[in-house]
């Protein structure tokens, strides 16, 4: 009975202690200064040595997507992706919930009253609009770097697009994410629909998201592959996704960005090509002195975080 109590009260602790560092970590993790200059919608830090956390922080406005943040998103994702310091990224939302999508007062007159004399110029200004749009989230795929996503609370419509786009989804309990456009007249246009499929396995299921807008909870999220990990609360969230963001970090850069690479690659083309592919990057990354320091750290039975890799 004495043992069993002890083992109670060690359980406790434990589970006070991981609450606690959760915690800790989500304060030091938000921004509550606001946005980094000479951002207005983002707020970037540097939480742990080699990791970047990206917080979009307009939490009044539920991190409602404005003309300011598609721009931000590419100055901020081409800057990291020469950023030598940094291995890895997490990216979150500040306030109660993740994104609302797109901030439709915001944007209205540049989607509604597009500019141009006639219909052949007024749409090539609406292709030019779009295809900005787009690359805010191309961005983050084109970026060597893993980018894990963090999700709490709502991810409606353009938040679909963004995380999509991530290379690692994870979310809390209260997670839903829901692809919104045709409720609003339109079929999503910034990377839903190319890239959904692709990340969940039943064509069925993304078509049923995409033609009736529901709602998708985070189990159902989960089974269906959309994340990887459910989080009981955004504290646990953004804790599990910096340990598993310094994880990555702690590799060498040249195996992780060679990795990620090779297989957006193979998901865009044919096992044949992707494996020539791979045989001509291998060719030279395989040449790499971080090899024989893994190599050696692991046969000295230690962690590949102890290892002092060059920048890359």
């Amino acid at each position: 009975s004495s043992s069993s109590s002890s083992s109670s009260s060690s359980s406790i602790l434990l589970l006070l202690k991981r609450l606690n560092y959760g915690f800790s970590v989500l304060r030091a993790m938000s921004s509550s200064a606001g946005p980094t200059p000479p951002y207005t919608t983002l707020a970037v830090s540097r939480p742990a040595p080699a990791v970047t956390h990206v917080e979009i922080h307009r939490p009044d406005k539920r991190n409602a997507m404005n003309k300011a943040f598609w721009r931000e998103m590419v100055e901020c994702f081409s800057e990291i992706s020469e950023d030598q310091d940094c291995r890895a990224v997490v990216v979150s939302g500040a306030g109660k919930t993740f994104t609302a999508g797109i901030d439709i007062v915001d944007l209205a007159g540049e989607v509604l009253q597009p500019r141009g004399d006639d219909t052949a110029r007024i749409s090539y200004n609406i292709r030019k609009t779009i295809t900005h749009f787009q690359e805010s989230f191309s961005a983050i795929e084109r970026c060597p770097k893993p980018v894990l996503v963090a999700i709490h609370g709502a991810c409606v419509g353009g938040g679909v697009d963004l995380i999509t786009a991530c290379d690692i989804r994870l979310c809390t309990q209260d997670a839903w994410f829901q692809v919104k456009e045709v409720d609003i007249g339109l079929a999503a246009d910034v990377g839903t629909l190319q890239r959904l499929p692709k990340v969940i396995g039943s064509r069925s299921l993304v078509n049923e998201l995409a033609l009736t807008a529901r709602k998708m909870y985070a189990d159902e999220a989960k089974s269906s592959g959309l994340v990887s990990r459910v989080f009981q609360h955004k504290a646990a969230l953004m804790a599990g996704a910096l340990e598993m963001a310094e994880e990555i970090a702690g590799r060498s850069p040249v195996a992780v960005q060679g990795t990620k690479i090779n297989l957006l690659y193979s998901r865009d083309h044919s096992v044949e090509e992707g494996l020539q592919f791979m045989a001509a990057w291998n060719m030279s990354m395989l040449q790499t002195a971080d090899l024989m320091k893994s190599a050696q750290a692991s046969m000295e039975k230690k962690s590949p975080r102890t290892v002092a890799f060059a920048k890359l």
